[in-house]
């Protein structure tokens, strides 16, 4: 099978800046943007969904504009590694919805989760009736975010 990162030239990853910055750019806007016609760059931009490439068109929402101010990083090590407990905390993290992303780790620690809160007294409130009410964690460690200093879902620019 080729590897999928060969078939995206330099027209394709101008295309996806673009919409990576605005998903609901125009597609007269990109066409232009990038020297083709709107025929052939809609024929891109699906050729790059249809190869998975672009796998949903979505909107950034700021959440401090829905009252959640802060962000907790938590780093989580569990009692055991079976499938079963790295499945049941997994599930049990899908059900609580201030949980903005997971993911299994290296190191000291097996998970890292990020998590949206209102403020100090919500997050005390999530860890004693959701986070602390998952079974198998060993230990936690949280860090509140002072200041994000760069987020980007791609390392396109």
């Amino acid at each position: 099978m080729e590897d999928q990162r060969k078939i995206y030239d330099s027209v394709d990853l101008r295309i996806l800046a673009i919409l990576l910055k605005d998903s609901r750019t125009p597609l007269q806007e990109i066409s232009s943007a990038v020297n083709l016609s709107t025929t052939s760059c809609w024929n891109r931009i699906k050729r790059m969904t249809d190869s998975g490439l672009l796998e949903a068109y979505t909107v950034k929402v700021d959440l401090a504009s829905l009252g959640y101010n802060d962000t907790v990083i938590v780093q989580v090590t569990l009692d055991s590694h079976s499938e079963e407990t790295l499945y049941k905390f997994g599930q049990a993290l899908e059900s609580i919805p201030e949980v903005l992303e997971a993911a299994l780790i290296s190191g000291d620690y097996d998970y890292f989760i990020r998590i949206a809160v209102k403020d100090t007294r919500d997050y005390e409130r999530l860890l004693r009736e959701r986070i602390y009410n998952i079974p198998g964690i060993r230990h936690s460690k949280s860090s509140f975010v002072l200041r994000t200093l760069k987020k980007v879902d791609t390392p396109l620019t």
